[in-house]
């Protein structure tokens, strides 16, 4: 008999049949897959208590429906059970009817004999048969045979070493769980007739390139429409990105065409995933992105001049890419020549109680005496998707009772406005939770989770506060980054809120003329605990000397420009004086050189302070034990840092583009909580302490500065005038840019990514690189002065020496078993360096990258165009030479694309596409090299890798 196990993992679900006849693979296959599924965060349960009988019971029906996947074991005497021919013959029809994938296991039983009921399977078969009278059922299980035995699976007799079969069909499921759409909007009601319309739109089949527009009010689920979307189509396009949260992530404080660069910077690092991307024109998404189909999702434009920098013409991308945009305002896709665009309109009363009931219940329906009240309670909120949502969830598990006094609260909203409504789950909540929602709101969406928890240390009970929101679908928390997140136009009604409140009771001041008379005429505000001051609107701002310690309870400062104008004339006297109790630091654009003299941080978690005019910030050494997170990016004047030996908790130190800064205080190099340190362009930076002890930073960037010399060091260097660093838990350094760095002597042995991309750097000690056991990328790019590279470590996967003009000397490379290696244009490399690169030996899969004039003598196989087609034996590794050299009568060429594919037994296989050889370009003329590349038949590593 056959038994089923179901697993499910991010709501995927997919089955695993065995039999219970010969030797028994199952329990370790299943305990294999358990331990993968484990490490892969994958939850498995294993459903074997079915009841077996002569029919397939309704469970083990709705396990196979509701699965993804399901594996078939057919050994010899899997025929003998009519069950598990039942069993086969609804997996088939499920296949069919719902696309679900099947694999094949065949155990010591050949796929010919199961497909054609032959040898022992076929005795087996017949028994079988021979029990039964209905012919029809032995023509369904004989089709059902000769179907799964043509899937193509795993013969056991073909693996000598069980455990690795076992692993490979591990990786299998999960690669094809990974390939399969998510399953994450399943069951959203009213979302599948949008998705089919839109795809409609799409016209996916066209090799145009196509812009669809999706327009509605906030709240009514484009974000969801279009994030299912992308779910649904990501894996038929080469690159994909969703750009969610444009409205919020629109920066301020440049003119237009800065503006422009910053967000095409941001957005390409992201597609493309380079952290270090340098743009210096507005055509940089069309040079990188018109060969490449791509599904770009721009959600929640709300500026004209996102779309211009992000999507500003249709040749920007390759044929049939498809460009989706989501927006409140129909006028602004318009503008952007976007005539049709999808209308997403409220749900009907019967779907929008549908969509209450799921997050009451979560199911369809609703429990007895409570139905009235859903309908009503549903009008009330204006059939708003995410009103319903968070109404609904604030009914979870409630009686009905509340069910009616939720109907009654809803029923004195003025005139059921959609931003009141949103109120009704923030009037549910107690004081402290009330509170934490408001201030979240003005001060902290899209703040990370422990530095919110920091803020309120002490003030109120901010962990059962932020479940409690969660909770109530409130605020969200993501997976990744823990980063709190509240939607728009929940933050809208609680901003409203905010200035709704008498103002003797209020506690945030958000209202910029409100603000502005506080500051002007020191009124009494001693319950004010933060002030949010959008300064866009007020062209003066002049603040008295006394205004903030009328205020002993402010906490929170933020003031910005949510449209910036650097005509503002703000005025802050020399004796002003901040509060001592200020945990929140925000001042952006800060007009003065330096901070009032008098200065209490002692409670200070943040100061963010980007783009100010501050020369300095104190003078003496301050108490600063609670201070997590300093960000001085753009202050340009900044010529000096204070002690920060008493910032003990410090783990953020954001001093990117501060391009006056020459030095760094000595007590930064002792700053052991310290976990990202940013120095980028801080173009006068010469001086470093010479002692570092950063035992907690994994991320160093000192790009574009004017170091001379960097080492790392396991102990004290006393006399060392260089800079030595202690960084035990540094993981990836960046060095680019450094003109003056010409010397690197030693890093930590746990660094994996290492970036000295164009700087001086003249040598590289021996001890430097080879120690570094981890080390997995090494760029090196335009190091135009580097004349020898010393043994590299094993474990490295991407060398670029590209444009290292003076090297010349390679030492061995054959310590490095799998990787790709590029050496561009380094026309210096002598004999013994060429020859070192074309007889390295990569065990599994490789390349290399070098200049020359014609293929070396040793490639025995040649051919002159654009194929190549020779022998090999099943498991003999090969090398493959390709020599590129464009047609000189072109002005401009197209990248190549190289194809490998192994023909067997009369099959082809196509084992990896549209691996592209990029030709490189100096200073106008094209220049040639060789790529060899390796693969191992017999364990399936086939591909050309760039």
């Amino acid at each position: 008999m056959a038994s089923p196990s179901c697993f499910t993992s991010r709501n995927y679900k997919f089955n695993v049949f065995s039999s219970f006849h010969g030797p028994d693979v199952r329990k370790t296959l299943l305990s294999h897959l358990r331990e993968q599924f484990k490490r892969n965060g994958i939850t498995m349960f294993n459903d074997q208590e079915i009841k077996r009988s002569a029919m397939i019971s309704p469970s083990l029906k709705e396990a196979i429906k509701e699965s993804r996947i399901s594996i078939v074991i057919l050994s010899k005497k899997y025929a003998s059970s009519s069950w598990c021919l039942d069993e086969l013959v609804e997996i088939l029809e499920c296949k069919k009817a719902r696309g679900q994938m099947v694999m094949t296991i065949f155990y010591q039983v050949e796929p010919s004999d199961v497909r054609y009921q032959t040898g022992d399977f076929g005795i087996a078969f017949n028994k079988t048969c021979a029990r039964k009278t209905n012919y029809k059922e032995k023509k369904k299980w004989s089709r059902a045979l000769k179907y799964v035995g043509n899937i193509a699976g795993e013969d056991f007799k073909n693996w000598i070493n069980e455990a690795k079969m076992i692993e490979k069909i591990a990786k299998d499921v999960l690669d094809k769980l990974n390939a399969t759409p998510s399953r994450d909007f399943d069951g959203m009601v009213g979302l599948e007739t949008h998705l089919r319309e839109i795809e409609s739109l799409l016209d996916l089949d066209n090799d145009r390139v196509k812009v669809v527009g999706i327009f509605g009010p906030a709240g009514i689920g484009k974000s969801t429409i279009a994030r299912a979307l992308h779910s649904r189509l990501s894996n038929r396009f080469q690159l994909t990105f969703f750009v969610d949260n444009l409205r919020e992530t629109y920066p301020t404080g440049l003119d237009e065409y800065g503006l422009k660069l910053r967000l095409q910077k941001q957005f390409l690092s992201d597609i493309l995933n380079l952290d270090d991307i340098k743009i210096s024109n507005l055509c940089s998404i069309k040079n990188r992105l018109r060969d490449q189909r791509v599904l770009i999702i721009l959600d929640d434009v709300n500026n004209i001049k996102q779309l211009e920098a992000l999507a500003g013409n249709i040749d920007w991308f390759g044929p049939r890419s498809r460009i989706i945009v989501t927006t409140e305002n129909r006028e602004l896709l318009q503008q952007h020549g976007i005539h049709e665009p999808y209308p997403v309109v409220f749900p009907s009363d019967k779907d929008a109680v549908e969509i209450l009931y799921r997050y009451a219940f979560r199911q369809s329906y609703p429990h007895d005496g409570v139905k009235v009240f859903a309908e009503k309670i549903t009008k009330l909120c204006g059939n708003l998707p995410l009103a319903l949502r968070v109404v609904g969830s604030s009914l979870c598990r409630k009686e009905e009772d509340e069910w009616k006094d939720v109907m009654c609260r809803l029923e004195t909203i003025l005139d059921r406005d959609i931003e009141e409504v949103l109120r009704v789950s923030y009037e549910s909540l107690q004081e402290n939770e009330q509170s934490l929602f408001l201030h979240i709101a003005a001060f902290f969406n899209y703040e990370f989770g422990d530095l919110v928890k920091a803020m309120f240390s002490e003030i109120l009970e901010v962990n059962g506060g932020l479940k409690i929101l969660v909770n109530r679908s409130l605020i969200e928390i993501s997976t990744y980054g823990e980063k709190i997140k509240m939607h728009r136009l929940l933050q809208q009604m609680a901003i409203q809120t905010i200035k709704k409140q008498k103002p003797w009771k209020r506690q945030i001041l958000m209202d910029a003329h409100g603000i502005c008379d506080v500051l002007q005429n020191e009124r009494v505000t001693t319950d004010v605990s933060g002030i949010s001051f959008d300064i866009s609107k007020i062209d003066e701002v002049f603040i008295n000397e006394r205004a903030f310690k009328r205020m002993p309870n402010l906490r929170f400062l933020r003031v910005y420009q949510e449209k910036y104008d650097e005509n503002k004339i703000i005025s802050i006297p020399n004796e002003m004086e901040f509060p001592s109790s200020l945990r929140l630091l925000h001042w952006e654009a800060y007009p003065s050189n330096s901070l009032p003299h008098r200065f209490h941080p002692e409670y200070l978690v943040k100061i963010d302070m980007k783009d100010s005019k501050l020369e300095k910030l104190w003078e003496e050494i301050q108490p600063l034990p609670n201070l997590k997170r300093v960000d001085l990016r753009g202050s340009y004047y900044l010529k000096e840092l204070p002690d920060l030996s008493k910032a003990t908790n410090l783990e953020t130190l954001e001093l990117d583009y501060c391009e006056d800064l020459v030095e760094l205080p000595s007590s930064v190099s002792n700053l052991h909580k310290l976990k990202k340190l940013g120095m980028e362009s801080c173009t006068k930076l010469e001086l470093i302490s010479t002692n570092w002890n950063l035992a907690s930073l994994p991320h160093l960037n000192i790009s574009n500065t004017n170091i001379t010399t960097f080492g790392i060091s396991v102990t004290d260097v006393a006399s060392s005038t260089s800079p030595q660093f202690h960084l035990d838990r540094l993981i990836s350094l960046r060095l680019r840019s450094n003109a003056k760095l010409k010397t690197l002597t030693q890093l930590p042995a746990n660094i994996f990514s290492l970036d000295l991309s164009y700087a001086g750097i003249e040598s590289m000690s021996d001890c430097c690189i080879e120690s570094l056991h981890g080390l997995q990328t090494l760029e090196l790019c335009g190091c135009r002065e580097l004349t020898s590279l010393p043994e590299l470590p094993p474990s490295l996967e991407f060398l670029d020496a590209t444009n290292c003009e003076s090297l010349e000397n390679v030492f061995s490379l054959f310590g490095i078993p799998d990787g790709r290696l590029n050496f561009a244009n380094c026309f210096k490399l002598g004999r013994q360096a060429r020859r070192s690169i074309i007889q390295q030996r990569f065990i599994q899969y490789g390349s290399s990258f070098l200049p020359g004039r014609k293929i070396p003598t040793k490639f025995k196989h040649r051919a002159n165009g654009n194929t190549l087609s020779f022998y090999v034996s099943a498991f003999s590794s090969y090398k493959v030479c390709l020599l590129i050299s464009p047609k000189r009568s072109k002005q401009t060429f197209d990248i190549p694309q190289v194809n490998c594919r192994r023909i067997s037994n009369d099959h082809l296989f196509r084992i990896r596409e549209r691996d592209s050889v990029r030709i490189h370009q100096q200073h106008g003329k094209l220049r040639r090299y060789c790529m060899w590349c390796t693969d191992l038949v017999g364990g399936n590593q086939w591909g050309v890798w760039r």
